[in-house]
C-alpha cells in the first residue's frame, strides 16, 4: 500500500482535490442559502481585498505607463518647439539685416543719383587692426574698377580715400587720419580750409586766418578744388574755435558728420560728372 502510486503522491492528489473543491464551490452549483455556499462566502469576502488590490495595482500600472508615453511625447514636443524658435529668431535678425543693408544701399543709390556721378556701393569688411591708421577695407577692388585716389562717401558725408587696392579689397585713408587733407569751406561765412585729423585724434581745420569769421556749430562742407571729392559734401560741424595762443591761424577744431566706426557701405565715386555737365543739368531742372 505504502509503495503505491496513490501513497507516494497523496499530498499532491490531495491539495488538487481541496483546490478544485474550492472552485467548484465557489463558482457552480451552490445555490444561495445552502449550507456548502458558506465557505463560498467566506473565501470570496477573504480574497476581495487581494482582488480589489490586484485590480487597483493593475489600473495604477497602465495610469504610469499612459503618463509615461505622454511625458516622453511632451518632451519631444518640446524640444521641437524649441528648435523651431530658434529657427524663427534666426530668421527674423536675417530678414532685419537684409532689410537694413537694404535701406543703406536704397540711400547710397539716392546719393549717387543726387550727386549723378559714377559711383558703386562697397561693404566695409575691415579696418585697421593696429589703430595706428585710421583706415577701412572695402570688399572690392581694382577689378570692380576702383583704384587709388576715388572719394568714398556715405549718406552721412565725407568717409575719406582709397589709398591702396587689389583685385577684390581697397583700403580707404579716413578723413580724420592725421595724412589725411582735404579742401572745405564754411558753409555759412565761405571761409576756406584744409581738413586734417590729427595724430592723437580729432579733427581740425588748418590755414584759417584769425580775422576769419568762423564759429562753433558752422557747417564745413567740401570745395571740390582738390579734385578727389564734389564740392558741397557735408564733412561736418565745427565744434570749438581757439583764438589763443601764438601763431597766424586759428584752431578750428571739427566732429566730422561720419560714424566711422558704424559704416557698412559706402559709396565710391569712380569718375565725377564734369562741373559743366552738372550745371546744365540743373539748369535743365
Amino acid at each position: 500500500m505504502k509503495g503505491s502510486f496513490l501513497w507516494r503522491n497523496r499530498v499532491v492528489l490531495t491539495g488538487g482535490a481541496l483546490i478544485v473543491l474550492s472552485l467548484y464551490l465557489m463558482t457552480a452549483g451552490v445555490r444561495q442559502g445552502d449550507r456548502v455556499s458558506a465557505p463560498a462566502r467566506g473565501m470570496l469576502e477573504v480574497l476581495r481585498p487581494v482582488q480589489a488590490g490586484t485590480a487597483n495595482f493593475g489600473a495604477g500600472l497602465r495610469s504610469i505607463y499612459h503618463d509615461y508615453l505622454n511625458l516622453v511625447q511632451v518632451r519631444q514636443e518640446n524640444e521641437r518647439l524649441i528648435a523651431e524658435l530658434a529657427r524663427v529668431k534666426a530668421e527674423q535678425a536675417r530678414m532685419a539685416e537684409l532689410e537694413a543693408e537694404n535701406r543703406h544701399l536704397t540711400e547710397l543709390l539716392e546719393l549717387r543719383d543726387v550727386l549723378g556721378a559714377d559711383a558703386i556701393a562697397a561693404n566695409v569688411i575691415g579696418s585697421d587692426a593696429t589703430g595706428i591708421s585710421h583706415t577701412l577695407i572695402l570688399g572690392q577692388g581694382s577689378a570692380g574698377g576702383l583704384r587709388p585716389g576715388m572719394a568714398v562717401l556715405s549718406n552721412e558725408g565725407v568717409v575719406g580715400r582709397i589709398i591702396e587696392t587689389s583685385p577684390h579689397a581697397s583700403r580707404v585713408l579716413l578723413i580724420d587720419d592725421h595724412n589725411s587733407a582735404l579742401d572745405g569751406f564754411d558753409q555759412r561765412s565761405r571761409v576756406r580750409g584744409i581738413v586734417a585729423g590729427m595724430v592723437d585724434d580729432g579733427v581740425i581745420m588748418k590755414y584759417v586766418d584769425r580775422s576769419q569769421d568762423i564759429r562753433t556749430h558752422d557747417t564745413i562742407v567740401t570745395s571740390g578744388l582738390d579734385g578727389i571729392f564734389p564740392r558741397g559734401l557735408l564733412v561736418g560741424n565745427v565744434s570749438g574755435v581757439h583764438r589763443e595762443g601764438p601763431g597766424l591761424f586759428l584752431a578750428v577744431q571739427l566732429a566730422p558728420a561720419v560714424s566711422f566706426r558704424e559704416l557698412e557701405q559706402v559709396l565710391v565715386v569712380r569718375q565725377q560728372t564734369p562741373p559743366l555737365a552738372a550745371d546744365q543739368r540743373a539748369e535743365g531742372q
